[in-house]
Order: structure tokens, then C-alpha cells, then sequence
């Protein structure tokens, strides 16, 4: 095989995409046996399963052992870790919560902040369909204030590819009503999303202690300020 059709230097050069599904197995097993070199131990492997993926990554380590000659236990081991880190994303990826309307930001965020004395934020991450990413921790504050910086704010914007944020804190002392600061860092993080093209969709300020939920947080993008 040509050194630039080999899995591997295949992978680098044209992406994960380009591989077929005995190069990317290939790539995991890194060597064959005698008589049989790791392309064909791989697509040895797929004949056993008709060719069928979702039998192969349900399989157990001694089942995989049991498939082909030449598969040993770090082989099957190295597999079954794989395949079972794939299944694992997958279903995170289902599980991506919704971000659309403040009411479901205040459900996601409630029982994490509800009993905390100091303020927290947090930078909600959401893809083009306002999923989540990933939950950044940005700062905790005192009592009654927190200094935010955008640097902070937007790290894990960039990093993960977010397409829009939510920032999300509490207050301790129980309402939700912004302060001026509230607002001040409100207007400073939209600011510096316009410029990283990461726009900020909303403020949350989680608050306690109210008869009906809508009155424990407050929305900035509700009242008109975002």
C-alpha cells in the first residue's frame, strides 16, 4: 500500500470523514498477523458481522476476541474502550439540553445555584439550535457582587465553537431584580460578543423564594434590555 494511503497518514492528510469503516478499525488494531496484514484483519472483522457496525460495538470483549483469529486481548480490550466511548457521545449528544427560553436556562440552573451563599456565573454554551455545549464556570463573587471579564466569559465560546451564549448567575439574598452593575456587566459581555461574532442571547439572574417561578428570575432578554 502507498505510504499516503495508509490509515493513518490517510487520517491526517483528508480527515477522519474520509476513512472507511476497515481503515478506522485498522487504525485501532495498528498491526495484522502473519499472512495477514491489518487492513485485511479488519475487514475480516465486518464480514463476521455482515458488515454491520451496531453488532460490532455491542460487543464484549471475548466476543470480539472470539470473531477472527488474531484478535488478542489488548486488540479486543482496545476496541471495546472505543467503541463504547463512541456509544457514550452519542448519547450525550441526544442529551443536549434545550437553552430556547429562559424558563428552561432557570430549570437547568436552578438546583445548582439554589443554595449557594455567594454569587456565582456561569456561560451556558449553545449551538446553532441553542443546545448546550458546555457549562463554564466563570467566577464566584461575594455576597453581593462578582467582577466578570469577558476574556473569562467567552473562553470556552471559542474553544467548543459556541454559536451563541447565556449567562446565568444568582443573587444570595433571594430576588432576582438586576443591580446596576447587573446591568453595567450585562452591556460590557454584549458588547464583546459583537465583536467575537458570539452574541449574548440572554442574561439569567436566578433568584429564591417566590410563590410562582417566573418570579425567581429574571430575564434580560425579556425585559427588553438585550
Amino acid at each position: 500500500m502507498p505510504q499516503e494511503e495508509m490509515p493513518r497518514e490517510k487520517l491526517q492528510r483528508l480527515g477522519r470523514g474520509s476513512l472507511t469503516n476497515e481503515e478506522l478499525i485498522a487504525i485501532f488494531l495498528r498491526t495484522g498477523m502473519q499472512g495477514c496484514n491489518v487492513m485485511d484483519l479488519a475487514r475480516n472483522m465486518l464480514e463476521k458481522v455482515d458488515f454491520s457496525l451496531g453488532k460490532l460495538v455491542d460487543m464484549e470483549v471475548d466476543e470480539i476476541r472470539r470473531l477472527v483469529k488474531g484478535i488478542g486481548l489488548a486488540k479486543a480490550c482496545t476496541l471495546a474502550a472505543v467503541f463504547e466511548l463512541g456509544k457514550r457521545a452519542a448519547r450525550d449528544s441526544l442529551k443536549r439540553p434545550d437553552m430556547s427560553l429562559p424558563r428552561h436556562v432557570y430549570e437547568y440552573m436552578i438546583d445548582v445555584l439554589r443554595s449557594e451563599r455567594q454569587e456565582h456565573v456561569f456561560a451556558l454554551n449553545l449551538n446553532s439550535r441553542n443546545e448546550l455545549i458546555k457549562t463554564t464556570d466563570v467566577v464566584v463573587g461575594t455576597l453581593t457582587r462578582v467582577l466578570v471579564h469577558p476574556r473569562d466569559v467567552f473562553r470556552d465560546a471559542i474553544n467548543y465553537g459556541a454559536c451563541r451564549i447565556v449567562l446565568v448567575h444568582n443573587h444570595p439574598s433571594g430576588s432576582p431584580q438586576p443591580s446596576l452593575y447587573d446591568e453595567e456587566m450585562t452591556e460590557q459581555i454584549a458588547k464583546a460578543g459583537e465583536v467575537l461574532h458570539i452574541p449574548l442571547m440572554d442574561h439569567i439572574i436566578i433568584g429564591y423564594g417566590g410563590k410562582k417561578e417566573e418570579s425567581n428570575y429574571y430575564s434580560f432578554f425579556l425585559n427588553g434590555k438585550l
